[in-house]
């Protein structure tokens, strides 16, 4: 029976058989070690007999091994415990030396990123590289378990589209037998018809974007976690995404501390609750950084990138918050989409918000027009077509009823790479898509 990496030091006296790839090989002389990797975390082995060391010969990391020994206890073992005595069987050979180290934390600078994506099959094996994924894996998970508890339906939407479902040039097209589709840039329109399905739904899925972006936090495909709610006032609205994100920091640090540790980032810093993340005005935060640094971004329809850096850095020092929501987008402005929900109280401003974490925005939220009537209105002064295919159908779910609701798409990539202080989104993906990379 196997053993994984993880279970060892339960077993201390006993034989255990363990099976998986070479890790690392540290041939001495005397004393031979080498590290076994399974799913679970690593395995030290002490080599002593020569016809063990011999099957070794020529052999590189990666190989496929089986390992029967003895469980010694031993602190500076990985796990307390290591194998003694082994007898080794090769289940897979490998000759070639790999083109990337992955028994040390490899480079993320800038430089070598290429390297790191070109060789991505080889370098995830690195245990250090495998914790930022560890944690995704968790992130989504603790993503699952919040909107289950709080009545939220997962659902899965349609990823080939007829049109562009919210317009512009940022679209992938392509051969649909025999007619053009486009791949979806997100669940928008999806996401609100089910609202008056469920009330409450949630998606994590693909989202594409045909941006001519090379920055660190653009990329062609990514992920994203789409929540839309039925029944919910903009203030509500922004509550749940607060906290949201609250429960993910908590609860992924909870959970992956030793992950989080390993690449020496500390932990977030957060309100208790979401009604005291800081939430300031776009205007404000122009004025703010001109009086900071006199540099004028005033009157600018967006923030910069140096501005949602300046002011994450002076909420967690001045409120002790590391995320922000940016306030009094403007009605008027390019940004503001024929869905989106004006200010009854003040229709020059957008019933939206963006939330910055760690700066850089991570979430753009915003109410809906659910009145059909308004919604045609707005799509045709912003020069769409209500009869076209990519509207018809969304349409006729508000023609028959539509409660108010909101909602919000959070870049998971994002979201993590900040969890871990990443300086680029593509670090957060296993297989990151760009202007420049389809392979591998």
């Amino acid at each position: 029976m196997r053993t994984l990496a993880k279970d060892i030091a339960k077993h201390i006296g006993s034989e255990i058989t363990i099976k998986g790839w070479l890790h690392k090989k540290r041939l001495l002389g005397g004393l031979n070690f080498i590290t076994l990797r399974d799913r679970s975390g690593l395995v030290q082995i002490l080599v002593e007999k020569s016809e063990e060391l011999e099957k070794l010969r020529g052999l590189q990391i990666g190989t496929v091994l089986s390992v029967s020994g003895q469980v010694a206890k031993d602190e500076r073992a990985p796990g307390g415990a290591e194998l003694h005595d082994p007898a080794m069987t090769v289940i897979v050979e490998v000759a070639d030396e790999p083109p990337i180290e992955i028994d040390k934390p490899i480079s993320h600078k800038s430089e070598h990123l290429d390297t790191l994506f070109d060789h991505r099959p080889i370098s995830l094996r690195n245990i250090h590289e495998q914790a930022i994924f560890k944690t995704k894996d968790v992130v989504c998970q603790i993503v699952r378990s919040y909107f289950t508890h709080h009545n939220f339906t997962e659902i899965h939407t349609p990823k080939l589209l007829a049109e562009a479902t919210e317009g512009g040039a940022e679209t992938f097209t392509l051969d649909y037998f025999g007619k053009q589709a486009t791949l979806a840039q997100s669940a928008q329109f999806y996401k609100q018809m089910m609202v008056g399905v469920f009330e409450r739904v949630y998606e994590i899925g693909s989202t594409y974007r045909a941006e001519p972006s090379a920055t660190t936090r653009h990329m062609s495909e990514f992920i994203t976690i789409d929540c839309e709610m039925g029944f919910v006032t903009f203030e509500e609205l922004q509550n749940r995404l607060g906290d949201l994100i609250i429960t993910v920091v908590n609860e992924s640090w909870d959970r992956c501390e030793p992950h989080f540790k390993s690449w020496n980032v500390t932990k977030a810093q957060l309100p208790d609750k979401a009604e005291d993340i800081p939430r300031i005005t776009i205007d404000d935060i122009h004025e703010m950084y001109f009086k900071a640094t006199k540099i004028d971004y005033r009157g600018e329809e967006d923030t910069r990138p140096e501005e949602e850096r300046w002011i994450c850095e002076w909420s967690k020092k001045n409120k002790g918050s590391d995320a922000v929501f940016v306030t009094g987008w403007s009605a008027k402005s390019k940004t503001f989409k024929f869905y989106h929900k004006a200010d009854s109280s003040n229709p020059d401003i957008a019933e939206r918000v963006d939330l910055l974490f760690r700066g850089v925005e991570i979430v753009t939220l915003s109410m809906r027009q659910h009145e059909y009537k308004k919604l045609v209105e707005q799509l045709k002064d912003m020069g769409g077509n209500p009869e076209a295919a990519g509207y018809a159908a969304y349409l006729s779910a508000f023609k028959y009823g539509m409660p108010p609701h909101g909602g919000f798409g959070l870049g998971l990539e994002r979201l993590v790479e900040k969890l871990f202080k990443l300086n680029n989104v593509k670090e957060a993906s296993l297989f990151p898509r760009d202007i420049n990379r389809l392979a591998p």
